[in-house]
């Protein structure tokens, strides 16, 4: 129910010693961005929306009810393909991002991870 009220690009939720979970939102034809995490694993369970996982460029359509297992060093991207937002939330392990982040937009994301490098 929070991943499916969450209307912000990223909200972090919990963080723990060993893990953390994150909400996100992408706006049709947003993106998360291609990344990789080089020392993170990565759990994506979708609740809402439809589009496709980029996982070291094989592409795969995923849809709520898709869970999405992202292995540390695993260059990835998923993609907002339909016409309302897509709804999921995430869990790092270890945690990804400072506890209370959260980025109202992509662009704000962008601008936060830019200004930590």
């Amino acid at each position: 129910d929070l991943a499916k009220s969450n209307n912000y690009f990223r909200q972090v939720i919990s963080t723990n010693q060993y893990s953390q979970v994150v909400l996100m939102s992408l706006l049709a034809g947003e993106d998360i961005g291609l990344e990789t995490h080089p020392d993170v694993d990565q759990i994506l369970i979708f609740v809402a929306g439809q589009g496709s996982a980029v996982l070291n460029g094989v592409t795969s359509q995923i849809t709520a009810g898709d869970l999405v297992v992202v292995p540390a060093g695993t260059e990835h991207n998923f993609i907002n393909q339909g016409d309302g937002e897509m709804k999921l939330y995430t869990v790092y392990a270890p945690a990804e991002h400072r506890d209370g982040t959260i980025h109202k937009t992509k662009a704000e994301a962008l601008a936060d991870t830019e200004d930590h490098q």
